[in-house]
């Protein structure tokens, strides 16, 4: 009775609402964002644009979509999202699975937990980075971008943890049957762990796609940056364009300007993020609850 209690239908009245009014004030920067990326130069330089384009033009996009290069660059980042995101997860699963086992089954487990930690908060640095990239014969190739963090430690402690509050029962039903590590892992952990796989599915693809300073670091040429390097690359050209440039170049860049390219290139950049995160929702509640079966 309590549950339907009119306090308790108030209460959820209130939470309905202020919940709603947290939704939209997140969603308002992002329509800013937007309105000035469909705007002109003069209007966003004199502060008039806030929820709604002003002076409307697609001039920012088209000033990016001209070159050839975003669409070589958009490609680049897919086929890294798509390579980068599949080591990762191959090498999370393969690193996590044998490092939630008790000490007594993995002997070396602690030796091991604590390498992977160290690596996490140590690193070598940039120049020998590049030099270990340089002497692989990786650079200028999309396999620059991807091996030197093939495995996300943070990444791999999140699913360690999430098969650790798995039930043994489970594997020691699978051992009973006759199967093994590789099996086990294929048919029992993996099928019951997808809210973990996509919350780490999740911070790759953002990682990968966002990432743009290894890709000033590793390409040596333009021709292979990836989409966010090359973007980040758009915001100095466009000062720098306006010294040289043809009277039609001049009539598209008078309506362009470093904030209207920012605000397209912050927008592209989060689109396809936007596309894909409603269909990896569902495992995130659902997550919620799978930690709470007992044996």
């Amino acid at each position: 009775m309590q549950f339907t209690s009119k306090p308790y239908r108030w209460f959820l009245r209130f939470n309905y609402v202020f919940l709603s009014f947290l939704a939209v004030l997140c969603l308002f920067p992002i329509v800013n964002v937007l309105a000035i990326s469909f705007s002109s130069g003069e209007a966003v330089s004199a502060g008039q644009v806030t929820f709604w384009p002003v002076d409307f033009t697609l001039s920012s996009y088209k000033y990016m979509l001209e070159d050839t290069q975003f669409i070589r660059s958009f490609g680049t980042s897919l086929l890294r999202v798509v390579l980068g995101v599949s080591v990762n997860l191959i090498f999370t699963v393969l690193v996590a699975y044998p490092l939630s086992k008790e000490a007594a089954v993995f002997r070396s487990r602690t030796v091991y937990a604590w390498i992977f930690v160290f690596t996490m908060l140590f690193s070598g640095g940039l120049i020998p980075g590049y030099l270990v990239v340089k002497e692989m014969n990786l650079l200028d190739s999309v396999w620059a971008l991807i091996l030197p963090g093939a495995v996300p430690i943070f990444n791999v402690l999140l699913m360690l943890n999430f098969f650790r509050v798995l039930p043994k029962e489970m594997e020691e039903a699978a051992w009973m049957d006759g199967a093994g590590h590789l099996r086990t892992l294929w048919s029992v952990y993996l099928p019951v762990s997808l809210p973990s796989i996509a919350t780490v599915t999740l911070f790759a693809l953002v990682g990968h796609w966002n990432a743009w300073f290894d890709g000033m670091i590793f390409m040596r040429s333009p021709e292979h940056y990836p989409l966010a390097t090359y973007l980040q690359s758009i915001l100095q050209q466009v000062t720098a364009s306006m010294q040289n440039v043809t009277l039609e170049e001049a009539a598209l860049l008078n309506q362009v300007s470093d904030r209207t390219t920012q605000a397209a290139q912050i927008f592209l950049s989060i689109l396809p993020i936007m596309a894909i995160y409603p269909f990896l929702q569902r495992y995130f509640v659902h997550g919620m609850v799978v930690g709470s079966v007992k044996g």
